[in-house]
């Protein structure tokens, strides 16, 4: 009978029915989407179709322009990739550690210039798409598909050798690794991104001009650096996935 009392006490309390923020939810038949979210990462998307269409519409032997940068934002690519994954194997993941830093890069900056919350939802409101825990965790599990896929690919099965390497004792260790890798890429960028917005927010409703300015610019760069930090991080785990294949294609 106590126990009985006891779950009806639990149950009337408001945190039983809290939820954290408004979302703008779209449905598709037993799935439920923040439609906010999609919106956003639309947006960021046409961006970077629009700049590659314009860069590659008339090229020129001396870029000038939308095509400058978008070929110094390859060179970028094409060097942190060479340098994370090898010289021998970074060619063909130039496009997707492109994508994710380009992606990551415009999704953090439209969240720190553009006025989101001045655009009104019937319910929710909009953000960067990488101030979403949903965001950042879906790029992080792309990362994991992509480095198990480099794995697999250059190694074959000998690829599951790394979990009992040196000894077969780090077995649960290694698989823990493998786990909390997507864990960490995912709240360490959605963590800045969410800090970031909320301290911006904040000092502009308390000191609405000048104040927030030196902290909008250090948004910035912050943006950029977790960017970096996250392409980065997928080479480097692509790099470890196939490495001492070429090193041992040498040897023979």
């Amino acid at each position: 009978m106590h126990m009985l009392d006891g779950s009806n006490i639990i149950n009337s309390l408001p945190l039983a029915a809290l939820d954290v923020g408004h979302h703008l939810y779209w449905r598709l038949g037993d799935l439920q989407l923040h439609g906010q979210v999609f919106l956003t990462s639309w947006f960021v998307i046409g961006l970077l179709l629009i700049a590659a269409i314009a860069a590659n519409r008339n090229v020129q032997r001396i870029p000038s322009g939308i095509q400058n940068l978008m070929e110094y934002a390859l060179e970028f690519i094409r060097d942190l990739t060479k340098n994370q994954i090898g010289e021998k194997e970074y060619r063909p993941w130039v496009p997707f550690i492109g994508t994710l830093f380009l992606f990551i890069f415009v999704s953090n900056w439209s969240g720190a210039l553009l006025p989101w919350k001045l655009i009104h939802l019937p319910s929710g409101e909009l953000a960067a798409p990488t101030n979403d825990i949903n965001t950042t965790v879906a790029l992080a599990l792309l990362t994991s598909l992509a480095y198990f896929y480099a794995g697999f690919r250059k190694r074959g099965l000998g690829y599951l050798a790394k979990y009992i390497q040196p000894t077969p004792i780090l077995l649960p260790i290694n698989i823990l690794e493998d786990f909390t890798k997507p864990l960490s890429l995912s709240f360490r960028l959605f963590g800045n991104i969410l800090a970031d917005e909320l301290v911006v927010g904040v000092l502009v409703l308390l000191v609405p001009f000048i104040v927030p300015m030196p902290v909008m610019l250090l948004g910035l760069f912050t943006s950029a650096i977790q960017a970096l930090v996250f392409a980065t991080l997928a080479a480097v785990y692509i790099g470890e996935a196939i490495e001492g294949h070429g090193e041992h294609e040498e040897e023979h």
